[in-house]
């Protein structure tokens, strides 16, 4: 009996490869570059699995092509927002994704942004290596710290968690969250609070949540306009959650006082976007998940995803 076609759209780490050339016959967009739309619906005719990341789209036109034989869609990433569910799951295509692996990744990196930004290090580096750095001066590139301030999450699942349980030894004020509900497991450490607490209330905002219809644009000029405190804001999630070109006003206006950003949209920003050259707009490359422990864990997964559905799991 032949083996199942599983189709990689990227190299990725090893671990999950081995894992399936065991038992598939694996082809793979060996190349760190995003495969081309036309080569990747050609290579996926016939497939059984496709192994994804976020940069593809698979939609009805890539599902047409892979055909009837496609069982399952696994996405080695959180998000899913690339994927069109409701086809997949018209289709009886099973779709999988590896949200216990890197939360603890983006939590790390979240706090990274939030020193970044509140103690100005960019600007710092670069006083540094562009020789501005003389004798010291007690009112040069002064930041604030995180005593006493009120935090702010938005989505509170474990990478909000994550960020809260990160923040609290900072001796903050208070931490304050919203979610679609409050949460059992934050009592303790955060209080639910409205949406538009969250906006008045916060010294520094993070955004953890989840890309949909209601958050898709939900930073915006009528946003901005009601922080109260001059926040930080920060956003590990997807970039779509924040209207840049509001953004780059609410920082330029001092609406906002600085902003931490690993996503946006579009991705990757272009080097000439406004808000790259402002010194209190720090802008990463979509690095949440940089981390050697959660790329082979998330690669492990997400092959281990595609043997579950296609029933090829050892029995022990």
């Amino acid at each position: 009996m032949s083996k199942p076609k599983v189709y990689i759209t990227r190299r990725v780490p090893v671990d999950g490869l081995e894992l399936l050339t065991r038992k598939c016959e694996v082809q793979i967009w060996d190349n760190d570059e995003v495969i081309p739309r036309k080569t990747l619906m050609e290579n996926v005719k016939g497939i059984n699995g496709i192994f994804c990341l976020i940069t593809e789209t698979i939609d009805a036109e890539l599902l047409d092509a892979a055909g009837p034989d496609l069982r399952v869609v696994a996405t080695m990433s959180v998000g899913t927002d690339h994927i069109d569910l409701k086809e997949c799951k018209k289709r009886g295509v099973f779709v999988s994704n590896t949200p216990d692996i890197a939360s603890d990744s983006a939590a790390d990196l979240t706090m990274a942004l939030v020193l970044m930004t509140t103690r100005r290090l960019v600007e710092g580096v670069d006083a540094v290596r562009q020789g501005q750095w003389t004798h010291w001066k007690p009112t040069w590139l002064c930041g604030s710290n995180m005593m006493y301030k009120t935090i702010g999450i938005l989505g509170f699942g474990r990478v909000g968690f994550g960020v809260a349980r990160r923040l609290k030894p900072f001796g903050v004020k208070e931490i304050i969250y919203n979610d679609i509900r409050p949460q059992e497991f934050a009592k303790d450490i955060a209080t639910f609070v409205s949406f538009d607490e969250i906006l008045e209330k916060s010294n520094i905002i993070c955004i953890c949540c989840a890309l949909t219809s209601l958050t898709k644009g939900l930073f915006n000029q009528s946003t901005f306009k009601k922080m109260k405190r001059k926040p930080v804001l920060i956003n590990t999630s997807r970039g779509g959650i924040v209207q840049l070109d509001d953004l780059h006003s609410a920082l330029t206006s001092g609406q906002i006082s600085a902003a931490g950003l690993d996503v946006t949209e579009p991705e990757p920003l272009p080097s000439d976007h406004p808000l790259v050259s402002l010194p209190n707009c720090v802008i990463l490359p979509h690095m949440g998940t940089n981390t050697n422990e959660a790329r082979k864990s998330m690669s492990i997964n997400t092959a281990k995803n595609i043997l579950a559905v296609l029933d090829l799991t050892d029995s022990d």
